[in-house]
């Protein structure tokens, strides 16, 4: 198998995966998913992503504070959040939402199984282990777009080793209560979060997989 090979069936056998079993992974593992994850580019070579990993008792605790802060706590971001989604970009969205539902047998007008099913983000799907991302304040955009390639990366190493992982911008969306959990100061934006672990793949809601957009709906040619 050639090297690009390699990287198409990592890149195609990837998902966001939303049912984990409990088992650990091994630190050696998660050492190595953050070191290859630090080796992308970014801006000047700053490296803006601190990360803070959870295992064990530590993760259970995150996850009691999240699923509090969902239930009871109004939202607060330290990046704005979109302002709205539009064509094919809403129709990619609400796509993903049905076969989502449609996989863990949820019906389109079920608002308190779609309310259940969005508190397990914050459940993290019963990962046991969360990889929070934050990064410098005064990079603005330029540093949460680094962070972007270190998610992409971590995922890619991750789904080599046999690991399942689910970026999750939700987590962001409490971003005072992570803050002051992990006491996290102010002059790092909390950006992101990655759930991961080894996947159930008994769970319903790891049966689906999202397409892609063709070449045509996002390449512009200019010869």
């Amino acid at each position: 198998m050639t090297p690009h090979s390699t990287l198409q069936e990592l890149l195609t056998t990837r998902h966001s995966c939303r049912g984990f079993r409990p088992d650990p992974v091994p630190r050696p593992v998660i050492e190595t998913i953050l070191a290859d994850a630090g080796r992308v580019p970014s801006w000047c070579n700053a490296q803006p992503w601190q990360v803070t990993v959870t295992s064990g008792e530590a993760t259970e605790a995150f996850r009691k504070v999240m699923l509090t802060a969902f239930d009871s706590e109004s939202a607060t971001t330290d990046f704005p959040p979109p302002s709205g989604y539009s064509g094919a970009r809403k129709a990619r969205r609400q796509t993903c939402g049905l076969q989502l539902y449609e996989a863990v047998g949820i019906e389109r007008a079920d608002k308190a199984g779609r309310t259940a099913q969005m508190r397990e983000n914050y459940a993290f799907f019963g990962a046991p282990h969360v990889a929070l991302i934050t990064t410098a304040a005064e990079l603005g955009a330029y540093g949460a777009l680094d962070c972007g390639g270190f998610i992409t990366a971590f995922c890619l190493s991750a789904q080599s080793q046999g690991i399942a992982t689910i970026p999750q911008a939700a987590l962001a969306f409490y971003a005072d209560t992570v803050r002051a959990h992990f006491e996290i100061p102010e002059d790092q934006l909390i950006l992101a979060a990655i759930s991961f672990g080894y996947r159930d793949d008994t769970h319903p809601a790891n049966g689906f997989r999202t397409e892609r957009a063709t070449l045509a709906e996002m390449v512009d040619w200019r010869d």
